[in-house]
């Protein structure tokens, strides 16, 4: 299916407002196109030299005003109802990417940059409801207008309406050329716009480190040459527009009035025909009418070729292969898990996980060590799937983790990274995520079973204290509770714990460690340390290097070993007294 088709989709899910504006217009039209008529009655008939008669006349002004009044009345309801049913074709576009895009695998978030995404979503749809506030009114306006003109012409001089005829085929291969054209610089346009979005937004993500560096200049140069190029392409499309636009329509305009004074001129000058003073001028007024519509389509061309390219753009990410979200729910499971044989590679014949076995069974604790690139990290990405699998498989409770939508496997699934997210709102919010299940009551035993209150007490609001965006206004240690607690307050059966401690002081990882040994009993819990004092009570701990498993055990039996794991914890002891 074509973009212009899947837009002529989207319409039709609304096409109760804009059919009823179609309507208006086609009356307003109507009524604007019997004006002319009326003029040309009252010149031919009623204003003779030395014979006028007033009363007719009068009449007929009133009904040329009614109709005026009645016209400005229709194309008022006409515009609104197009509004209308553009605003709800985009809302329901919008509404239709968020939530696709909420079904994409990390995957895609991982090689796209946010700005980029955001791109898609607003300024990408925006143009395409320009499209049908704009581009759809103004041609449904100046077709329904053109045709309506040309009925008037063949009524008054069938002549010289076929020889306007002649702009229709001109003005259809003048678009076609210049849609092959701009749909280059459009194209060109809109992924600059969507490169300059994700400059922006990682520029804001990463103001600390711009300044700390002192690299403002550099980033500055940067979205420069980003903009000219994007400004590049504008100049290239205006003169592209500005070709099309007045130039055109004017030279045309001038021609056909060439034409028309020649034709009239000529008859004139025959004895067996000569032309009214009404028919030359309802002649004038129809063409003058004819050549404003023309102007609005021809204009049109640069918003219509905008809007298309966005609208391939939106469609792109429709088109991308999402999950649907399952409202499918199962039992708390113990939280047996079972990796055997498992490869995975991020790209291609790469892994970064080879051949690993190994189990963790309710209510153990599991730690992953090694150094960075180890694979520690590509272990919770399977287990939580937000990957799956390259070889092998996953069980929880001897069920394969694929053979579950990911939405219900992770129903009993928390997490803790290791820079916490928090989202705008407060602090309960943040632990509860507006989910319904999750109680005023029990936000607030999971973060007192955190040992928050000990560290959140100093704010003015406490537990609803406001939080704005990725929580800038806490301190890491902070975030890192909440996080937690949110975790906790989900009840999970297995509980990742992704460098949970490695961001925090030594005080807040002494109030974590407390309450994780209260709250491991009867969950499953994996966690990934670079601090290897945090893991010393882990019933199992993997030793990673390379994707491999080298080494696994409890922490004395693997101090015994004196290998990878005894010379890790030995440099971080050393490192501590020094």
């Amino acid at each position: 299916m074509t973009t212009n088709q899947r837009l002529m989709r989207y319409a039709m899910y609304f096409k109760k407002p804009i059919l009823l504006g179609l309507f208006f217009l086609t009356i307003a039209v109507f009524t604007e196109l019997v004006g002319p008529f009326i003029a040309k009655y009252i010149i031919d008939n009623y204003m003779i030299i030395g014979q006028i008669e007033l009363q007719p006349i009068i009449w007929l002004l009133v009904v040329f005003m009614i109709l005026a009044i009645a016209t400005a009345i229709l194309r008022y309801f006409m515009y609104i109802y197009l509004q209308m049913g553009a605003n709800r074709i985009v809302q329901k576009m919008r509404q239709d990417v968020f939530e696709h895009i909420q079904t994409l695998p990390i995957q895609y978030f991982d090689n796209l940059p946010a700005g980029k995404i955001v791109a898609r979503v607003t300024n990408d749809t925006e143009a395409v409801r320009n499209l049908y506030v704009q581009v759809l009114s103004n041609f449904a306006t100046s077709f329904i207008s053109i045709f309506g003109v040309y009925i008037a012409l063949f009524i008054l001089n069938w002549k010289m309406a076929c020889l306007a005829l002649l702009m229709v085929p001109i003005v259809y291969i003048w678009m076609v050329l210049y849609r092959k054209v701009a749909a280059k610089y459009n194209d060109v346009i809109r992924t600059k716009i969507a490169d300059i979005n994700a400059m922006i937004n990682e520029s804001i993500q990463g103001m600390t480190i711009i300044q700390a560096f002192r690299r403002e200049k550099q980033m500055t140069k940067e979205f420069d040459d980003l903009n000219n190029e994007h400004y590049t392409y504008e100049r290239k499309l205006l003169v592209l527009d500005s070709a099309t636009s007045f130039n055109l329509v004017n030279t045309l305009r001038l021609i056909m009035f060439a034409v028309f004074i020649v034709y009239f001129g000529r008859q004139s000058l025959s004895t067996e025909a000569i032309v009214s003073a009404g028919t030359l001028y309802a002649f004038v007024d129809y063409l003058t009418k004819l050549f404003n519509p023309i102007t609005n389509i021809v204009n049109q061309f640069s918003q219509l070729e905008r809007s298309i390219v966005a609208g391939n753009r939106v469609f792109e990410v429709l088109d991308m292969s999402g999950e649907p979200v399952s409202e499918q729910s199962i039992p708390r499971y113990k939280g047996n898990v079972s990796f055997d044989n498992v490869s995975f590679a991020y790209k291609d014949e790469d892994y970064v996980l080879k051949n690993l076995s190994f189990e963790a069974k309710q209510g153990e604790t599991i730690a992953l060590v090694g150094h960075t690139g180890s694979g520690k990290s590509s272990i919770m990405n399977l287990l939580f799937r937000f990957y799956d699998p390259s070889k092998g498989s996953i069980q929880i409770d001897g069920i394969d983790v694929t053979a579950v939508p990911r939405q219900t496997m992770r129903e009993h699934m928390g997490i803790v990274l290791q820079d916490p997210y928090l989202f705008t709102g407060t602090i309960a919010s943040n632990v509860s995520l507006n989910h319904p299940k999750i109680s005023r009551e029990k936000v607030e035993e999971a973060l007192q079973a955190v040992g928050a209150e000990r560290v959140l007490a100093n704010l003015p609001q406490g537990y609803d204290e406001p939080v704005i965006e990725k929580g800038s206004t806490l301190s890491s240690g902070q975030r890192q509770l909440v996080s937690f607690a949110r975790a906790l307050a989900f009840d999970p059966a297995i509980l990742i714990l992704d460098e949970a401690t490695s961001n925090i002081d030594t005080e807040t990882e002494e109030i974590i460690q407390h309450a994780m040994d209260v709250l491991k009993k009867g969950r499953t819990t994996f966690i990934i340390a670079h601090r290897l004092s945090t893991i010393k009570n882990a019933d199992r701990i993997l030793v990673l290097d390379r994707g491999e498993i080298v080494e696994r055990g409890t922490h004395e039996e693997l101090l015994t070993y004196g290998g990878i794991y005894e010379k890790m914890y030995q440099m971080q002891v050393n490192s501590l007294q020094a």
